[in-house]
C-alpha cells in the first residue's frame, strides 16, 4: 500500500511583501493604463470615476507591498490622475484642498489594502500554530 506524505513538514511561514520598486513600476504601468483606458472609453473630465478606479488599483497593489510602498504608490496613482484625469491634459496642477483629499484617499486605499493583507496572513499563520489545529475558545468545534 502506498501512503502519500506531504513533502512540507512544519509550519508555513508568512509571505513575504512584493519588493517595493515593484509595487512602484505595478502603480505607474497600472495608472497609466487605467487613466488611458478611463480615457478613451468615458472620457476625460471625469476626476471621480478615475479616483474610484486608481483607489482601486492602490488597494490591490496594497495587498502585496509592505507599509513603506504606500506613499509612493498614492503619489504615483496621484501624478496620472492629476496630469491626465483632468482637464488641461499633461499639466501637473495644484488646487489645495482637492488634490490633498486626493493624495489621502489615494494614501488610505493603499494602507488599507496592506493592512487587510497583514491581517489575513498573521490570522491563518495564527490558526497553524494553534495547539492540536483547534482555534483557541472554540473546544474543537
Amino acid at each position: 500500500m502506498i501512503e502519500w506524505m506531504p513533502l512540507r513538514t512544519g509550519v508555513r511561514p508568512v509571505p513575504q511583501p512584493v519588493a517595493t520598486p515593484l509595487v512602484w513600476a505595478g502603480a505607474f504601468g497600472g495608472a497609466l493604463v487605467l487613466v488611458a483606458l478611463l480615457n478613451s472609453l468615458v472620457g476625460p473630465g471625469r476626476p471621480a470615476l478615475a479616483l474610484a478606479a486608481l483607489s482601486l488599483l492602490a488597494a490591490v497593489l496594497g495587498l502585496c507591498a509592505r507599509f513603506t510602498a504606500a506613499p509612493g504608490t498614492a503619489v504615483l496613482c496621484w501624478l496620472f490622475l492629476n496630469a491626465f484625469g483632468i482637464p488641461p491634459m499633461g499639466t501637473l496642477t495644484w488646487a489645495g484642498h482637492r488634490d490633498a483629499a486626493w493624495l489621502g484617499c489615494l494614501l488610505a486605499a493603499t494602507l488599507v489594502g496592506t493592512a487587510l493583507s497583514r491581517v489575513a496572513h498573521a490570522r491563518a499563520a495564527y490558526h497553524r500554530l494553534a495547539p492540536g489545529g483547534t482555534r483557541p475558545g472554540r473546544h474543537g468545534r
